[in-house]
């Protein structure tokens, strides 16, 4: 007679596995992974790399122009979402006098620069493409794929009149506040001489590629490229894949992050032979993908796309909730806490719970998301060494999840292997004709860097450009220690300087949501300077250190948590305590609804206190 499964019982549940023993196997596999040179572990596209981040490989022309000579109101820098929705709210409140300055060559952002095949949003279309109900455009599917998102941005551009506004293939080179005349300077990589009254920064928080720091990088010989700049003219295809130029190529992919995960199936299905480098693996859950039903769109009432951005945030950041209308990968887990495991504790989940229980229980949902998660590769992969190889073991929140219904049965064909490097530190070098890893030297003719974006890395090396504000004062001296905002748009001693991102701004998954919040403030901002008759904003010092620490506060909540994890962008590589300079510790933790209750209440009951206005 055969045992019966060992058991164990947590918040009055029986569980099938040991929540002591699977934080221990967490701790294992994080600490394997810190490297002790942190930011370092990455190469500076600048100089002989400067073309992986330069080159555009998407331009119909190299943009060469006369230089421009004008003085503007508004100069804003960027036009990807938060440039777009930045330039569209003020033409809505009436400012015309507007300039764009993008470095591509139309509007889009990232997804202009990220078209590698399979390229793909994680979050659903309904909640992420800007400006739905506006433009009177239904997404085609729950998820949308990159060429209908950029699509989108050209119709958003199109539908507010942007075009007019906007000068491409133009990057700034600096920007020095001129306190006589109470403008911006702005110089840019053609040469120009801009003067703006007010400058706002919307370059994102991800938009400089970076590239393994490795021995050999600068050696190989074959053909290489970042995800962020496909090659299409090297591998055929295009976001449908059909990759015809690798078929007699062997191809490696290095990283195994969102990016990878969607574009590996098309170089696997195409290539002679594909090589995945992997330090640590994504959590990689169920897509799930459908087409949008026009029954449904029938049912939608005014404003519907704001409740449905604002209930997604409310369920992802562990709000009370009576109904999760998105219902996908990235709401499961906080069904699960409230409907299951909460319950299972004999509370009210809204009363009676102390913060230990409620992280415990958190826990515990985690610890069954992931089991399941695990799980799924286990039914999938055919191979038991490589299945184990790609279960990721963390907190799922350590690492920005996934959702692709390819990715996993890529590594059952023939010409796939993983090779998986997280017990010899990494990728040990590049060489003349390939990667070596553990020793063995694996030859390529392709080598494709899906390595990621900068987060973690100074702020001057990630925005590329010096901003001098009061008696020349470098925004990245006064940022030396962390980031100092107030709410996230002004920093004091750069008067009329305005910063549109994720940094110092409410917690979301949906970085549409949060841009709509900030963009919306910053017009109501420039609404009071023109009632006021006022030329010159600029956050107060004490107001800046009170939102600062008001963010520090909240983020030690989660110190212990993203201590825990494995490295990564969210925990500074693995270095979260050594600096403020974070993508978790460096926002609002509460989450972008309860960030918009704090805009709200200082517009209206504070009349933006901490705000000095003059000319």
């Amino acid at each position: 007679m055969s045992e019966a499964p060992t058991t164990y019982t947590a918040l009055g549940r029986e569980l099938d596995y040991d929540p002591d023993q699977l934080r221990e196997k967490y701790r294992q596999e994080r600490d394997k992974r810190i490297n002790p040179i942190w930011d370092k572990q990455y190469r500076e596209v600048v100089g002989e790399f400067a073309h992986y981040s330069d080159d555009d490989p998407f331009a119909e022309s190299d943009g060469t122009r006369d230089p421009i000579t004008r003085t503007v109101e508004f100069l804003v820098i960027g036009a990807g979402f938060a440039g777009m929705m930045t330039a569209a709210r003020l033409k809505q409140s009436g400012y015309t006098d507007i300039m764009i300055v993008e470095a591509g060559s139309d509007f889009g952002g990232t997804w202009y620069w990220n078209r590698y095949p399979g390229a793909q949003c994680d979050i659903e279309a309904y909640c992420y493409l800007p400006f739905l109900e506006e433009t009177n455009y239904m997404p085609k599917g729950k998820y949308a794929f990159g060429p209908e998102i950029y699509e989108h941005s050209c119709r958003i551009a199109d539908h507010f009149g942007l075009r007019d506004h906007a000068c491409f293939s133009t990057r700034i080179t600096g920007m020095r506040w001129l306190e006589d005349s109470k403008r911006w300077q702005v110089s840019t990589s053609r040469d120009d001489k801009l003067s703006a009254r007010y400058v706002i920064v919307c370059t994102g928080f991800m938009n400089r590629p970076k590239l393994p720091g490795v021995p050999g990088i600068e050696n190989f010989e074959g053909h290489s490229f970042h995800t962020c700049r496909w090659d299409y003219e090297y591998t055929g295809g295009d976001n449908n894949g059909n990759l015809t130029g690798l078929k007699d190529k062997r191809v490696g992919v290095i990283g195994t992050g969102a990016s990878a995960i969607q574009c590996v199936p098309h170089v696997g299905e195409s290539a002679e032979h594909l090589y995945v480098f992997q330090r640590t693996p994504s959590s990689v859950g169920l897509r799930g993908y459908s087409t949008t039903d026009p029954e449904w769109v029938k049912t939608l009432e005014p404003g519907w796309q704001r409740a449905r951005q604002k209930n997604l945030d409310d369920v992802v950041g562990g709000r009370p909730f009576d109904v999760d209308l998105v219902h996908d990968g990235w709401t499961d887990i906080f069904r699960n806490l409230q409907s299951s495991v909460l319950p299972g504790m004999g509370k009210d989940p809204e009363e009676g719970v102390s913060p230990e229980e409620a992280a415990f229980a958190a826990e515990i949902a985690d610890f069954e998301k992931m089991n399941e998660i695990r799980a799924r590769v286990d039914s999938i992969v055919e191979d038991e060494k490589t299945a184990e190889l790609l279960k990721p073991w963390y907190r799922q929140f350590c690492k920005r999840p996934c959702f692709n219904d390819e990715y996993l049965p890529t590594f059952n064909r023939d010409n796939v292997t993983l090779v998986d490097t997280s017990d010899f530190g990494g990728v040990e070098r590049i060489t003349e004709n390939g990667v070596v890893a553990g020793g063995v030297e694996y030859e390529i003719d392709c080598l494709i860097y899906s390595t990621g974006f900068e987060t973690s890395t100074g702020y001057k090396r990630r925005f590329g450009f010096e901003i001098q504000g009061k008696s020349e004062k470098s925004l990245f001296d006064h940022w030396a220690e962390g980031r100092r905002t107030l709410h996230g748009h002004s920093t004091h001693g750069f008067p009329n300087w305005f910063f549109v991102g994720a940094s110092q701004t409410g917690v979301s998954f949906n970085y549409a949501i949060m841009l709509e919040m900030q963009t919306e403030n910053l017009v109501a901002i420039f609404d009071e300077a023109r009632r006021r008759d006022a030329t010159v904003i600029e956050a107060s010092a004490a107001a800046e250190e009170a939102w600062v620490q008001e963010i520090r506060r909240h983020a030690a909540d989660n110190q212990e948590f993203f201590e825990s994890c494995t490295p990564g962008f969210y925990n500074n590589e693995g270095q979260a305590r050594d600096t403020t300079a974070t993508f978790t510790g460096d926002a609002y933790a509460p989450g972008a609804n309860a960030f918009e209750e704090v805009l709200i209440a200082w517009r209206e009951e504070q009349q933006m206190e901490g705000l000095d206005f003059s000319n």
